[in-house]
């Protein structure tokens, strides 16, 4: 005799829980960077500060207060609590000068930063897709670029256009092209040999839906990156070229003139020195931490 069993258990259904945004995943990696949070809150309030810095300023930053020239900061012998980090030879707060010069320092990495960023990839992205003659002669003028010592070839550019604070920006602009360019490249012709790019031939799409619509994506993550590190590259050199008298000129507060201006104030009122050059350590600094932590957030071989 044969009896058939029926199972009574009930069969529970597969739940899979959703994939995270990819908003919500990039922050989880880009948290784990102590050093990187850091970063983008310093960089946050230098662009508050930047912004409302009309509403902050105490004083004019060209405003000469005759009867306080080299007034120490407020918490030294014979300091005030009018001028709070002093003022300077000529009796500018030294305070609203500083305040003024982020703004100026923060324009300044924006439009090197987009300038180059653009000449960058279409010289990049041109070698990349195009090959041949076209890659060998692009490749070859960057390694041109590249040979000669950065800060050298932004001297020479900015001596010829001339002193000033966009003929500055241009040059650095010019200097820092090559990064961008054989980045793009190298992230071009990584992603070529995709299956995505030769289904996407296949159907049909046209040269430029190729390299903007299909590629370009995906090359973005570590331009992303040499972007950030960009800021303070750019921020770095236009300091260097005003404290060379070939960036922007007196009387714009701008924190590498601010420099060369007080030099000579060194040892008699040292707080006119320290202040643009703190601004420039903590800003450069913020922004190296900052593209270290995106480095470890985009590049998924980095994440933890």
């Amino acid at each position: 005799m044969t009896m058939d069993v029926q199972s009574n258990t009930a069969i529970e259904p597969v739940t899979t829980s959703a994939p995270p945004h990819p908003l919500v995943e990039f922050w989880y990696h880009f948290r784990q960077n102590t050093g990187a949070v850091i970063g983008l809150v310093v960089i946050v309030l230098l662009v508050l500060l930047a912004v409302f810095a009309d509403l902050i300023m105490p004083h004019s930053p060209i405003a000469q207060y005759r009867d306080a020239i080299l007034v120490p900061p407020a918490w030294y012998d014979g300091g005030s609590w009018n001028f709070v980090l002093g003022t300077d030879d000529i009796g500018r707060d030294v305070l609203s000068r500083v305040l003024h010069g982020a703004r100026l320092s923060l324009l300044i990495g924006l439009i090197v930063v987009t300038l180059s960023l653009a000449v960058g990839l279409a010289f990049g992205m041109t070698a990349g897709f195009f090959g041949g003659v076209v890659d060998i002669a692009i490749m070859r003028l960057m390694d041109i670029l590249l040979a000669l010592p950065s800060l050298l070839l932004a001297i020479v550019v900015a001596a010829i256009l001339g002193p000033g604070l966009f003929n500055a920006m241009l040059s650095v602009s010019v200097v820092v092209i090559p990064h961008y360019a054989r980045l793009t490249r190298a992230a071009v012709l990584a992603e070529m040999s995709k299956d995505y790019v030769i289904a996407s031939r296949v159907a049909g799409a046209g040269p430029l839906r190729l390299m903007l619509v299909n590629v370009l994506p995906n090359c973005m993550a570590p331009l992303i990156v040499q972007a950030t590190l960009g800021f303070s590259t750019a921020i770095l050199d236009a300091a260097a070229l005003g404290f060379l008298g070939l960036g922007a000129q007196p009387p714009t507060p701008e924190w590498g003139t601010m420099l060369a201006s007080s030099l000579q104030f060194l040892q008699r009122a040292p707080w006119v020195v320290t202040w643009p050059g703190v601004a420039i350590l903590v800003t450069v600094l913020a922004f190296n931490l900052l593209g270290d932590g995106l480095r470890d957030a985009l590049d998924p071989k980095l994440k933890r």
